[in-house]
């Protein structure tokens, strides 16, 4: 019996073993930790689920969780944008966790025009651009921050003036005489502002719509392509605090090369230079030693800031966003600045399950100094032998007198002496009520409205060097642009097994009220005046009634949509849009277009479900035909002008005829054809889409030139054109190295081509050239058309050159029909093409632990950049020796170069546009941004959840430009050339680089948090 309980007591204890060891085993542990994203800012909200169960929690304001669960159970974080992340407890008692974006998720859903589809039924050609992309480069606008972000959209500088704007051109130019600018629409409403007007800190994405297919769902005003711009809303279940701020200055990166004294000297003492020679620099009235660089004088540092805050919360019933911002830059000339100013309030309630409403005020206040302004030309032409100070110490204030009559440009430091001053105020107002009859079915109406006011007002003072001792002169402008849109839609979204089908169905109305006034006065009493009192001009205020504006403009429009998709595998969308514009000639103000787009997820089908190292592929084709009516409004009524007339000591007004009306202006019609096929491999480690287009415009608008005997001189439009773009659009993305753990290397890129190929097809009458406009069958509509210049007549072609009434040293031109003398009208031909090769983006993004690197660069490959400072109109190229000019490799029989011709050649008044024509080529690095998030662990004892600090170099460099190898500042534009002084046969509307304001390079220091 002993023995029996001895035996039994071990087994006992050895089962109470076990049992304490089974409940030790399961019993729960609390885990805890914080969710971050990749940038290591904390995620408030993130599902945590215990694997295998219900039992789950979320993180809150800071990111931070706590939850119960076994030792060796599986936590399941999900958050909407990342990627789910499962991890093994392995009994851890705290697991922070770094979310990955996803994607696909963060693209799932995609703004398309009147609504928003998964992207994965996309069958229309949409890039997007979300706001973590646009923040890599803190610019003015967000048209700058996309330039070389999407295949297809070329965005160039229109000036490089504080405040300027940019001009976006969607696979190329289409229209001669109506406009090529695409729409702009902003939270579904068509916005009639500018880019500058929206604060780049509200925008949380930016969709482009860019076939037919995509963008005729938008009629007539897409028919440039779509820009969809979507603000920032307010966060549901959560209130958030942000503020993203930055300061920065500004340094000329390279000035004008101009001759310096010693250069100077010897180009006015050069054979040919009979203008003012100077043997020495004691003739010119100068002490020995002098060589004063205006630019140096006049550049100032540049100083920029920004400054945003908002505020978003709400629940399932209420939301609402608010913020203001503030931005100021300065330029590197004096005069020059920009301010901004905006506010915006959004808010969205659901007042019961089948009715909601929202509104929206985004409002914008700015001020803008010196936009037109160029002052440049008296800073780079003054002599480097004169001294811009008198013993003294004062302002000499006419360097070149006797010589010049130009004044010294630091006269133009003061504000009083000059001014141009805008003062801007826009607004963009809308609301929209939708009704839910039935989980199918429902209503939405949209309400907007634009309205836009600018003051402007200019004064030059006799002493500044815009005057140069004429009379003072002032003037005012005043502008108004209002702009109202209202929209009826019906939507029907339906699935029934595997079948999904959606019906859009919309009416609209639009109207645009446009007025222009505008007066001035010469010899104003006092400069401190300026502008603000023009009846104290002595010579009295003028009005010109040809410089006085306005119009009405209206659209009527209805549209139709449907999309259906089997399976997830075939999508259609067909649509229709009819509109009807009031600036059309009568029995022409209406049309009605389709567009059809199908589109193929071939990864969904049963044969390439279990294709491994394919993630993604699907196919698409799209046609459709959209609309230009982008005229002036009442160009079909014919217009008169006002002429004075003398009789003796006084004059009267008269009226003549100076545009014919005409009854039969029509819409400008253009079809297109898209194939796209977008892919993925590795789980889209590698992703990307290409894209193929032809886009065909017919009956395209041009301004016929009348014949004399019509009794009135100009142009009168026609619908008699037809143009064509084709192009290739390719788009790659990679995740060269992903981290497999928190603080990894990291290294993702995306890179971008687009080449787009355009000519004239047709013009009026069955002719094959316009010269005067520029435009040639079968070229690309911005061509230059000019002499071909082989060179400089060299000493050994002393003889030859004779034949052609040229010597040594002049231009060379070729003889295109070989007759032995130069003509323009048979030795010009198009020589040139504005259109690059091709146009590209290229972008980094580097981590490692708390900071992150990102490097912005994009360029184009071909294509003609034309330098108007080089060609001799611009005086700055005449090598006279009159005034200080470029520093250029001219000839001389010791420097027999084929650069630029001799001094004072002969040949240069009339071949010298030929000086500045450069090829257009180069790889600009526009930003470098390194950035550094602080831990949670510091910034958690001040509720802050996130806190990125960051430095960024903006403008870094320009590499392989053949046009900054040849002296040249940048190769990008500076302005139009109708604005510039310039030779050659180029339209007016084309960009060019001329004399503006010098490039900068900006040093940036900001800093985002949120709590």
């Amino acid at each position: 019996m002993r023995n029996s309980t001895y035996l039994r007591a071990p087994r006992m204890l050895f089962l109470l073993l076990l049992l304490f060891s089974a409940t030790a085993f399961g019993q729960n542990i609390t885990v805890k930790g914080t969710v971050r994203d990749a940038s290591k800012a904390t995620l408030p909200g993130v599902n945590i689920l215990v694997q295998g169960t219900k039992t789950g929690t979320i993180t809150d304001l800071d990111g931070n969780y706590s939850i119960s669960v076994s030792p060796q159970g599986k936590l399941i974080f999900s958050f909407v944008g990342c990627k789910a992340q499962t991890i093994e407890v392995n009994g851890k008692t705290s697991i922070d966790v770094v979310l990955e974006e996803d994607a696909k998720t963060m693209d799932e859903i995609v703004v398309v025009g009147y609504g928003t589809a998964k992207k994965s039924d996309v069958t229309g050609a949409v890039s997007s651009v979300n706001s973590k992309t646009l923040k890599e480069v803190p610019v003015t606008n967000v048209a700058q921050s996309m330039q070389g972000r999407v295949a297809g959209v070329q965005i160039d500088q229109t000036s490089t003036r504080p405040g300027d704007a940019t001009q976006i051109r969607i696979r190329g130019t289409r229209s001669l005489s109506a406009s090529n600018e695409p729409l702009i629409i902003v939270d579904g409403i068509p916005f009639m502002g500018t880019f500058n007007d929206i604060n780049p800190g509200d925008i949380k994405s930016v969709n482009i719509l860019k076939d037919a297919s995509a963008t005729a769902i938008y009629g007539s005003r897409g028919a440039n392509g779509v820009i969809l711009i979507t603000t920032n809303r307010g966060d549901v279940n959560k209130l958030t605090l942000k503020y993203s701020g930055y300061t920065g200055v500004g340094k000329v990166i390279k000035e004008y090369s101009v001759f310096n004294a010693a250069e100077f000297l010897k180009m006015k003492n050069q054979p040919g230079n009979k203008s003012f020679p100077l043997l020495s620099q004691e003739t010119a009235g100068q002490a020995a030693g002098v060589d004063t660089d205006w630019q140096s004088l006049m550049y100032q540092t540049a100083k920029i800031q920004s400054h945003d805050i908002s505020v978003s919360g709400g629940n399932d019933k209420f939301s609402g966003n608010t913020g203001i911002g503030y931005y100021d830059e300065t330029a590197v000339l004096p005069g020059q600045s920009y301010t901004r100013i905006t506010g915006r309030i959004v808010l969205d309630a659901k007042l019961t399950d089948w009715f909601k409403m929202g509104l929206s005020t985004q409002n914008a206040f700015s001020i803008r100094h010196g936009e037109s302004a160029n002052n440049m030309f008296n800073m780079l032409a003054n002599s480097p032998l004169v001294a811009p100070y008198d013993a003294n110490g004062n302002i000499v204030l006419q360097p070149h007198y006797p010589r010049e009559d130009s004044y010294s440009p630091l006269f133009d430091k003061d504000s009083k002496l000059w001014d141009q001053q805008r003062k801007r105020f826009s607004t963009l107002n809308s609301t929209y009520a939708e009704i839910k009859f039935m989980p199918e079915l429902k209503y939405r109406l949209n309400v907007g409205m634009n309205y836009s006011h600018d003051d402007y007002g200019d004064f030059y003072s006799s002493k500044s060097s815009f005057k140069a001792g004429g009379l003072s002169s002032a003037s005012t402008s005043a502008t108004t642009t209002y702009n109202y849109a209202i929209e009826n839609l019906l939507y029907y979204d339906k699935t029934v097994g595997k079948h999904t089908i959606g019906v859009t169905l919309m009416q609209s109305a639009e109207k645009q009220q446009y007025t222009y006034n505008s007066v001035s006065g010469e010899n104003m009493t006092a400069d401190e005046m300026q502008f603000y009192n023009l009846g104290m001009a002595k010579n009295g205020v003028g009005v010109n009634a040809n410089a006085q504006s306005y119009y009405e403009k209206a659209l009527l429009s209805y549209m139709g949509r449907v999309n259906y998709s089997f399976d997830s595998r075939y999508i259609l969308t067909a649509t229709f849009r009819s509109d009807g514009s009031s600036v059309l000639s009568e029995g022409h103000k209406w049309h009605t277009y389709p567009a059809l787009a199908f589109a193929w997820n071939a990864k969904n089908e049963s044969f390439l479900k279990n294709v491994s190292v394919l993630s993604t592929l699907k196919a698409r084709l799209g046609y459709g035909q959209t609309s230009n009516q982008a005229i002036d409004p009442y160009s079909t009524l014919g217009a008169m002008s006002q002429t004075k007339y003398n009789f003796g000591t006084s004059y009267e007004y008269g009226y003549n005829l100076s545009t014919l009306p005409n009854k039969a202006v029509g819409w400008e019609y253009t079809t297109a054809y898209n194939a796209g096929l977008e892919w993925g491999v590795f789980n889209d480690r590698i992703s990307g889409s290409v894209e193929l287009y032809l886009q065909k415009t017919s009956d395209v608008l041009v301004k016929k030139a009348l014949l004399p005997s019509s009794g009135v001189s100009g142009n009168i439009l026609a619908n008699v054109g037809e143009t064509e773009n084709k192009g290739v659009e390719i788009s790659i993305h990679s995740e060269n190295f992903m981290p497999k753990k928190d603080g990894d290397f990291s290294w993702s890129t995306d890179l971008n081509v687009g080449i787009n190929r355009n000519k004239i097809v047709k013009l009026s009458s069955g002719v094959n050239q316009d010269i005067n406009n520029g435009w040639f069958v079968g070229q690309p509509i911005n061509v230059i058309y000019d002499y071909t210049k082989l060179g400089i007549w060299q000493t050994d072609e002393a003889a030859e050159a004779k034949k052609y009434n040229c010597e040594p040293g002049d231009i060379k031109i070729k003889d295109l029909n070989g007759d032995g003398k130069i003509d323009a009208t048979n030795d010009r031909s198009v020589i040139k093409t504005f259109e690059p090769n091709f146009v590209f983006g290229f972008t980094n993004r580097f981590a490692y632990k708390d900071f992150d690197l990102s490097v912005v660069t994009y360029g184009q490959v071909g294509g003609t950049l034309v330098s108007t400072i080089h060609q001799g109109q611009s005086y700055l190229n005449r090598l006279d020796g009159r005034r200080n000019n470029l520093n250029v490799n001219y000839w001389t029989t010791d420097n027999p170069t084929n650069d630029y011709p001799r001094i004072n050649s002969n040949t240069q008044a009339t071949y010298n546009s030929t000086l500045g024509y450069f090829d257009a080529s180069y790889w600009k690095i526009k930003t470098i941004a390194l950035g550094y998030n602080v831990p949670n662990r510091l910034t958690k004892k001040w509720n802050i959840s996130g806190l990125r600090v960051y430095a960024s170099c903006n403008n870094v460099a320009t590499l392989f430009s053949p046009y900054m190898k040849a002296g040249g500042l940048d190769p990008q534009p500076t302005n139009y050339f109708s604005q510039e002084n310039g030779g050659g046969s180029q339209q007016t509307r084309q960009l060019v680089v001329g004399l503006n304001t010098p490039p900068t390079r900006q040093f940036i220091f900001g800093v985002d948090f949120k709590f």
